[in-house]
């Protein structure tokens, strides 16, 4: 079964991959602001 869950964890895997590819040289803090953002979406 297809769960809501597994679908927002696949979405926050996607938007976790284009964060880093868009970002040329991520830096620790840009990580952890891009896991509040990923956060509060929810």
């Amino acid at each position: 079964m297809y769960t809501i869950e597994m679908a927002y964890a696949r979405m926050r895997e996607l938007q976790e991959m284009a964060d880093r590819s868009r970002a040329h040289q991520p830096s620790a803090a840009s990580r952890r602001a891009a896991k509040k953002r990923a956060a509060k979406k929810r």
